[in-house]
């Protein structure tokens, strides 16, 4: 064969994978509506996927067979950790299935795959004193320090993930129904209710702290940072840690603990699990069953700490 019949078989082999994996990345992007962030992860997937394939001289997707992805996962644990290698085999399964019902794939290569089981992280929980102390953080004489307090409320008082924190605008607040809007993963809406402590800390912020920071091209955004802009992730997180440790609070401390306090705490009131879910947003109730898990070990410290027989003096 010449050179040039190579080069050939090659770029027919590169078009087959690009042009699947750029329809799957549509399909998820668009039709699906996924985060731009799980988008861009299914895409660092998908392109590993190419080059392991392209190496091995597999035509496309309709060539690959169950044998070949065994070795390529095979390959790929040797570089992931096993929270990677879960979310590789999750893309694996999205695409093939997406190309398998679409009828480009007689087959699809991940139905004999069986997922190694991992042990679910159980996320970290403040208790609700814990939680006053650190909202009870930041200096409620400076613009700044309003607009923290009412951050660590929303955090709390919401449920939110940090990202919809920092999206809110103005008008996503209804102070007379008491009830924000989130937009979350996949820009899919909800509403919240909100708290007393909440409310009034962002109608001290709207009222005492905001106009300071509003520029001269004024922004919807609701939570603004020195120069008038919309409040950034990095910006939550870094007064996260300082009241955290101000608190006296683990390092650990994150704008998402206090999302897993809320819901925790939800459970612990009575709260069922389907409200639960709704609240925080989460498309699939197993997503949130991880707070029931959360829930009985703090029954079972709470058991070991109290009972005469626990074994604990």
């Amino acid at each position: 064969m010449t050179p040039r019949g190579k080069e050939g078989e090659t770029g027919a082999r590169e078009r087959l994978w690009d042009e699947a994996v750029d329809g799957f990345l549509g399909h998820a992007g668009i039709e699906k509506g996924l985060a731009g962030a799980t988008v861009e992860a299914q895409r660092s997937d998908l392109a590993r996927l190419r080059d392991w394939a392209l190496a091995e001289r597999v035509a496309g997707p309709a060539a690959l067979r169950d044998h070949h992805l065994r070795a390529f996962l095979l390959a790929s644990s040797q570089d992931l950790a096993a929270t990677s290698r879960a979310r590789l085999l999750s893309t694996l399964r999205s695409f093939f299935r997406f190309h398998q019902s679409e009828g480009r794939l007689a087959d699809d290569p991940t139905a004999t795959i069986i997922a190694p089981k991992r042990g679910r992280h159980l996320p970290d929980v403040l208790s609700v004193a814990q939680v006053e102390r650190l909202l009870g953080w930041g200096d409620e004489g400076t613009a700044a320090g309003l607009r923290d307090r009412a951050a660590l409320e929303l955090l709390y008082g919401c449920g939110c993930r940090v990202s919809e924190l920092c999206g809110l605008d103005v008008t996503d607040l209804d102070p007379a129904e008491a009830v924000v809007r989130l937009r979350g993963k996949g820009s899919k809406e909800r509403q919240v209710p909100v708290g007393e402590p909440a409310l009034a800390a962002v109608e001290a912020w709207l009222r005492r702290g905001r106009p300071g920071l509003s520029g001269k091209r004024p922004s919807p955004a609701l939570l603004l940072n020195q120069r008038g802009g919309r409040l950034s992730r990095v910006s939550v997180w870094a007064l996260i840690k300082k009241a955290a440790a101000a608190a006296g609070l683990p390092e650990t401390v994150s704008p998402h603990t206090l999302r897993h306090s809320y819901a925790t705490h939800l459970l612990e009131g009575g709260a069922d699990l389907r409200v639960v879910q709704e609240l925080l947003g989460h498309a699939d109730i197993s997503t949130t069953e991880i707070y029931t898990h959360v829930d009985r070990a703090w029954l079972a410290e709470a058991w070991r700490s109290a009972h005469p027989r626990s074994g604990r003096r």
